[in-house]
């Protein structure tokens, strides 16, 4: 028999395995194997395997459920403590804009004045008026996101 039938034997027997085979390749792969024993012992050698891969007991470690629990448990609490922490950016990002508007009119003034005894042009201190307002909020945002870097980077 030529290499290509045993070949083609052989891709059918995997197959068979994994994804089925049509009622005729499977009578194709019958014929074959009555006329090669070679093929059929591969056959019969395949199930032999699997069966035993089935019935193999794999140990499973002392402790691993109650392990796996105590992981689950931490990865929650690490999930609450950044829903709290994401809480507090938001409130801190509040507060901060709340003061900001509250104070507007007052540090308008204040800016001005300085703009206009310094002789800074009007752009430079409407930038630092506007610098008066982000900047407490991405100074509590960068404090936050410090924090979540540096639990992260802590072992388990």
């Amino acid at each position: 028999m030529s290499d290509g039938i045993h070949a083609r034997a052989l891709q059918l027997i995997a197959q068979e395995r994994v994804e089925g085979t049509s009622p005729a390749e499977r009578e194709w792969l019958t014929a074959h194997f009555q006329n090669c024993a070679r093929c059929a012992e591969l056959a019969r050698q395949t199930n032999q395997a699997l069966l035993s891969m089935r019935t193999a007991a794999i140990p499973i470690p002392r402790g691993l459920a109650s392990r796996t629990q105590f992981r689950v448990r931490l990865r929650a609490e690490e999930l609450r403590e950044h829903g709290l922490g994401r809480q507090l950016l938001w409130t801190i990002a509040g507060v901060s804009w709340a003061l900001g508007i509250a104070s507007a009119p007052w540090v308008w003034r204040a800016f001005e004045w300085v703009g206009h005894r310094t002789g800074a042009p009007k752009l430079i201190w409407e930038v630092g008026f506007v610098m008066w307002w982000a900047v407490p909020a991405l100074l509590a945002t960068g404090v936050v996101l410090a924090i979540w870097n540096g639990r992260a980077g802590e072992p388990e």
